[in-house]
């Protein structure tokens, strides 16, 4: 698209548009396919990562890209641009490996970081429970300590890249009589004995993407996969990480207009009605037809408050913990 948003600069275009030749080659082409499967094949992660595009705002010293979250939103706004939403770049990139990087222990980071950068480890985070929806508090999945490990039995639901996932990040009860101070974030590798998918839910749209049923039969992890320096932390980074999933999420969402627009506008001057292509029909029948055609979804106010001062100072857009 010819407009370009104020924070937008000559290495962060160069960038945007390396991205979308990635998704145009390589995931429009097989968008009808993974919808049909509803997951995205592992090699093309692997090829997302080998063309840098995995873990942008992660440190370099743990594998990432060393940028920042305006590395990150220029990529989902090439993915929502293309066409191609099957691959959960956001949730893997922006959302759980943030997690580790601002709770994990340094072997965690080292761990994880790197691996999640190349497409080997594909991450998820477990939060939602059936029956519970958004209501984290009341969350039943526990964790209970047995020596030196965590035996944890629960069920998760409508879990974002959970098919194909190595590392689900779970938020459990970690101590019942706690309240809110009671849940704890903990790795659980997918290989796990007791760790099993349930079916691969069918969905509106997005059918590409793969959402699924996560269950914990008597999952034993080390308690060192533990998220954070104490139990009881895991609502409180929930909260911590919120702003910036949203604002990954409006990032896509108000890209994705931009695209809607596009191809309406376009059609509209191909679309013949009474002797004329609709699109002069329409500006003639109203005096702000082109009003919202006009301005980018990228510049109204909401998205000019929330984050252009932080991209500008290439500081991250989650507040700092007070």
């Amino acid at each position: 698209m010819a407009h370009q948003p104020l924070w937008m600069d000559s290495d962060l275009a160069a960038l945007q548009d390396m991205a979308r030749g990635f998704f145009v080659k390589e995931c429009a082409p097989r968008e009808e396919e993974w919808a049909q499967q509803q997951f995205v094949d592992r090699h093309t992660w692997r090829r997302a990562g080998e063309q840098g595009l995995l873990c942008l705002s992660i440190p370099e010293q743990y594998g990432g890209g060393g940028g920042s979250f305006a590395h990150e939103a220029v990529v989902a706004q090439a993915q929502a641009h293309s066409l191609t939403p099957s691959i959960g770049i956001g949730v893997h990139s922006v959302i759980v490996a943030h997690y580790i990087l601002a709770y994990g222990t340094e072997d965690q980071k080292h761990t994880w970081l790197p691996r999640m950068a190349s497409g080997e480890v594909i991450g998820a985070v477990a939060m939602t429970e059936p029956g519970t929806g958004s209501d984290l508090q009341a969350i039943k999945t526990r964790a209970v300590v047995d020596g030196d490990d965590y035996v944890i039995d629960g069920a998760k639901t409508f879990i974002s890249n959970g098919f194909n996932a190595d590392i689900v990040l779970t938020v459990c009860q970690t101590d019942k009589s706690a309240g809110a101070r009671g849940f704890s974030l903990i790795i659980v590798e997918t290989d796990r004995e007791g760790f099993s998918r349930g079916r691969n839910l069918k969905k509106m749209g997005l059918h590409g993407q793969d959402t699924c049923e996560l269950s914990f039969s008597g999952v034993r992890v080390p308690r060192a996969n533990l998220l954070g320096a104490a139990e009881g932390q895991g609502f409180a980074q929930l909260m911590q990480q919120l702003p910036q999933e949203r604002l990954i999420l409006g990032v896509s969402a108000v890209a994705t207009m931009e695209k809607a627009v596009e191809l309406t506008v376009a059609y509209t001057k191909e679309r013949k009605a009474c002797g004329t292509d609709v699109a002069a029909a329409w500006h003639r029948g109203s005096a702000s037809g082109g009003g919202c055609a006009g301005r980018p979804a990228a510049q109204y106010r909401p998205w000019r408050v929330c984050g252009r001062d932080r991209l500008r100072a290439g500081q991250s857009v989650v507040p700092s913990e007070t």
